[in-house]
């Protein structure tokens, strides 16, 4: 459920991106920006006192980088939500950014009315990855997922369930799955489930982050290990 006011920690090395982002985040009336760092040793102690709704965090901070700092405020404050927000797109940083606890991964050249769409989609308590993080992964499984036998932990899965998780990865709902694959949103629900407990998930970025690594790992043919963030 989407806080009624969703309260903000902008976390970046930068006082100019920083600012920019204020300027624009705070004409929004449903967003507060409750407080902002520059470093990992101001923002850690700054998120475990305020407990934000979301963090907007950068990966490269002087004193450590995201991925770090992420984990530590998983650790520290379980209920904020973690977007990260980077120029840096290759597919080991996404995977392990994900799998250190953020719930979503965006890129700064986006559109900033994205942004604004991925702070809700986060605050909603959804997982949310730019579209160009995965495009290039997942049009490699759908040109070969009639014909490629599937190997490595991909092979856990039925097809059904191979089926869906492209969806996941993209970001959709459970009810947006379940329109595309004509199937019940309890159904969706229950194949979700299926899936977390064969790939031990907790979360829907640990299964996006499982499934891009396990895509890439299962045939010679996977795609490059990283994307350029100028990529459309």
């Amino acid at each position: 459920m989407k806080p009624s006011l969703v309260r903000l920690v902008l976390i970046d090395d930068h006082e100019m991106v920083r600012q920019g982002l204020r300027s624009f985040l705070e004409r929004d009336r449903d967003l507060a920006i409750v407080g902002e760092a520059g470093t990992a040793a101001e923002a850690i102690p700054l998120v475990e006192r305020l407990r934000p709704h979301v963090v907007l965090l950068d990966l490269q901070l002087p004193d450590a980088t995201g991925v770090e700092v992420c984990g530590r405020l998983r650790a520290l404050a379980p209920q904020t939500r973690i977007l990260i927000l980077t120029a840096y797109a290759e597919d080991s940083t996404v995977i392990t950014a994900l799998q250190s606890g953020a719930h979503g991964y965006i890129l700064k050249d986006m559109r900033l009315e994205e942004l604004l769409r991925a702070i809700r989609t986060v605050a909603e308590g959804r997982g949310y990855l730019d579209p160009r993080v995965t495009q290039k992964t997942l049009q490699w499984v759908r040109a070969g997922s009639s014909s490629r036998p599937y190997g490595g932990g991909l092979a856990k899965l039925s097809r059904q369930e191979r089926l869906i998780m492209p969806l996941l990865a993209e970001g959709k709902t459970n009810k947006e799955i379940a329109s595309q694959l004509r199937l019940s949103d309890k159904t969706v629900k229950n194949y979700l489930a299926n899936i977390f407990f064969k790939i031990q998930a907790k979360r829907r970025a640990e299964a996006v982050a499982w499934f891009i690594k396990e895509t890439q790992s299962s045939s010679a043919g996977a795609p490059p290990s990283s994307i350029n963030p100028k990529d459309t």
